[in-house]
């Protein structure tokens, strides 16, 4: 399996719980997929390549160009994780599913649709690939609470609209006061329900919110591409 850090952690620990070897390939400082080094990083043992698109944690889409060239040359299943992909600009690339025989698509009713804690999520591939699956995933993987649910919700569509542009608007004012925060330096783009900050000190700024009861999950990218985020 083959990963680009930063990204959902969830990969690697799947990886590891499944014995599977994991290489991994940084993203570039811009946050976008390199290309090459991907596919010399690969062989034929690489069954898997994740792209997080819009990506955990950075917030931003991966160029059509480099998804295009690494679903043309990397010789194994590409899944494009698009978890947040409600709050993007850019297309689903569900919309193009039939182009690619190697492309995977997942999706979930966690982050849009608020309902996380019915751990429901959504496969697209081609049929051939959808058969594999089918037979190897457990017989009662969905429970029927979580099933009557998504259909609920799933009626009701202009309620998902209003609070994706809900959701749209405060990141929208989100970044325009980070703007004036002097310790932010930079604030990224974003196509998820996040936004991605880098500040002079994340340490120090830690400890004044835990101070002032603000909540913080973690400092930082674990990685050197942005150190103070």
């Amino acid at each position: 399996m083959i990963s680009l850090p930063p990204t959902y952690g969830m990969y690697e620990v799947l990886a590891n719980l499944n014995a599977v070897e994991i290489r991994k390939v940084n993203l570039s400082e811009t946050f976008q997929p390199k290309v090459d080094a991907i596919l010399e990083a690969s062989d034929t043992n690489s069954k898997v390549l994740f792209l997080c698109s819009p990506n955990n944690p950075t917030g931003n889409s991966f160029s059509t160009e480099s998804v295009e060239k690494l679903l043309k040359a990397f010789k194994g299943l590409v899944v494009i994780d698009e978890a947040y992909i409600d709050f993007s600009t850019e297309k689903s690339w569900l919309t193009r599913l039939d182009e690619f025989p190697n492309l995977v698509i997942t999706q979930t009713l966690s982050k849009a649709y608020g309902m996380a804690g019915i751990r429901l999520g959504i496969c697209y591939a081609s049929e051939e690939i959808i058969t594999v699956l089918n037979t190897i995933k457990p017989p009662y993987n969905v429970n029927e609470l979580s099933q009557q649910k998504a259909v609920e919700l799933l009626k009701d569509r202009d309620l998902s609209k209003d609070q994706i542009n809900s959701i749209l608007k405060e990141r929208t004012e989100l970044a325009l006061e980070l703007e004036n925060v002097s310790f932010v330096s930079k604030i990224y783009p974003s196509d998820a329900n996040f936004i991605l900050a880098k500040v002079d000190d994340a340490t120090k700024r830690y400890n004044q919110l835990v101070e002032k009861g603000g909540l913080l999950l973690e400092i930082g990218l674990r990685s050197l591409v942005v150190k103070n985020a």
